[in-house]
């Protein structure tokens, strides 16, 4: 196993320090060649932030309780206080790079350079120049030469800076790609209206983060997912009051509301008036 690691001040204390807006407090690499495994188990996380980049081989990450396999190209970012859990092995040859930071401007800096909130792994690119700027903040810690500091934050920087370039181009190049997503899923919402779906469910399942399955549907279709899913179960109700007989409450079961009250006050939210209302308006 190779290691070569770097701390500001000398100091192995997770800090938290909010008097500029980014500060790299340590940074370092792992490469695994003999060593079986290499087990990183924070329970209760740290107090600062970390990025990890996975450079070559495979690395699994425990994040909110799933199981996740990073592989070369992708970052993961672990927030204070988040539970850290996860493993290199050696006959997957891992080789990654870290570093840890604080600041009291990170959450702004990250959706500067478009990470959300809730995002914790993602894909950065599979480039070079990304061993080359974490080898220099760790030779930066190591001599603290004048103005060290600044330079580890404009290191730092450069790497997010080279992650929005990756995902702007990734974006382009997956526009077609994100529209059948979200074909799909409006397709799926669309024939399981009636049934009880969880948008958050349904986006961590398809391996997609909230905001950004939201944002995309939203785009897309025009609505967002919650939105299309009561039009769908608005609409097929509007059918059920033109065409049968159904009472209230069969109506509203069958279009997917247990509580007839709640459905009434959907649908008069949204056509002005209630189903019973309506349905006398048709029939005149």
């Amino acid at each position: 196993m190779y290691t070569n690691s770097a701390y500001l001040h000398n100091s192995l204390l997770d800090i938290v320090d909010k008097s500029r807006p980014l500060i790299v407090t340590s940074c370092g690499t792992y490469k695994l060649y003999t060593q079986k495994e290499f087990t990183t188990y924070r329970p209760k996380g740290r107090k600062d932030y970390q990025l990890i980049y996975v450079a070559a081989g495979k690395a699994h990450f425990e994040i909110d309780g799933k199981d996740m396999i990073a592989c070369p190209g992708n970052m993961v970012i672990y927030r204070p206080r988040q539970m850290q859990r996860y493993v290199y092995y050696g006959d997957e040859h891992t080789e990654v790079f870290w570093v840890h930071f604080t600041g009291g401007e990170v959450k702004q800096i990250f959706r500067r350079y478009g990470i959300d909130d809730d995002v914790n792994i993602f894909y950065g690119g599979d480039h070079a120049e990304y061993r080359t700027l974490f080898k220099q903040m760790i030779q930066e810690l190591q001599l603290c030469r004048d103005d060290y500091e600044e330079m580890l934050e404009y290191i730092f920087r450069q790497i997010l800076i080279s992650v929005h370039r990756q995902q702007g181009q990734d974006d382009s190049k997956n526009v077609s790609a994100m529209a059948e997503e979200m074909d799909r899923a409006a397709g799926y919402f669309g024939e399981h209206y009636n049934e009880e779906i969880v948008v958050e469910d349904y986006a961590n399942e398809h391996n997609m983060s909230v905001s950004w399955f939201i944002r995309n549907f939203r785009q897309r279709i025009g609505t967002t997912p919650t939105q299309y899913i009561m039009a769908k179960r608005v609409a097929n109700a509007q059918m059920l009051l033109e065409s049968s007989d159904y009472n209230m409450t069969e109506i509203a079961k069958i279009v997917g509301y247990d509580n007839p009250l709640y459905f009434s006050r959907v649908f008069k939210k949204e056509k002005g008036m209630s189903p019973m209302e309506y349905r006398k308006s048709i029939r005149r």
